[in-house]
């Protein structure tokens, strides 16, 4: 099982994912991406679930036409994990 980080981890790791935050109230991390279609979003959504499925790590996330928003925790561990980290960090890299 992945170890929850502590707050000075995260925020460490956070500066290196400016476009993601904390959820208020909450152990997770946010962020809403935009695509210009429903097309572009899909695929930004296929090529995260193939990540996230091999990492048995999967995110809790929303679409509408070309916005997707994604709440990553690990819900066993009880809060944030170096999982979520590598898996913002992988739709970082596909959004780009």
């Amino acid at each position: 099982m992945a170890k929850r980080l502590d707050d000075d981890q995260i925020q460490e790791m956070l500066s290196e994912l400016p476009d993601w935050k904390i959820v208020e109230g909450r152990s997770a991390i946010f962020r809403q991406f935009k695509f210009k279609n429903f097309n572009e979003a899909f695929g930004f959504m296929t090529r995260a679930a193939l990540v996230a499925e091999k990492m048995n790590h999967h995110p809790e996330w929303s679409n509408v036409y070309g916005v997707v928003k994604v709440i990553l925790a690990t819900h066993d561990a009880g809060g944030i994990t170096d999982l979520d980290f590598t898996l913002a960090k992988a739709m970082d890299r596909f959004a780009a």
